[in-house]
């Protein structure tokens, strides 16, 4: 019970939390944005089966690899990509907690 509470508190309150505090004067902008992070999960599209509840996303799907989470860090350091970098760390972290959890 704990998992789904945690990987989608984190995958919808964090970015509520980071926006409000963050980016207060566009709050709903960033928000949105961030949590569109969530598009990275069409890589599960490409695995057989599709959902495995027992399976660890990080550097099993190929916008989880560890190339891609380098590369989400990346965009954390122009300001033009913070707000999406940050949606797409937010992401892995969820599932780095979903992980660990499981």
């Amino acid at each position: 019970m704990l998992q789904p509470i945690a990987h989608y508190g984190i995958h919808f309150g964090l970015p509520l939390a980071v926006a409000l505090v963050l980016y207060r004067k566009y709050w709903v902008k960033a928000y949105i944005i961030m949590v569109l992070g969530m598009l990275i999960d069409f890589d599960h599209l490409l695995a057989n089966p599709v959902f495995d509840p027992n399976r660890c996303s990080i550097s099993f799907h190929p916008l989880h690899s560890y190339y891609a989470i380098v590369v989400y860090v990346l965009l954390l350091i122009p300001k033009k990509t913070r707000i999406i970098g940050l949606g797409l760390v937010i992401h892995i972290i969820a599932d780095l907690v979903d992980c660990s959890l499981m």
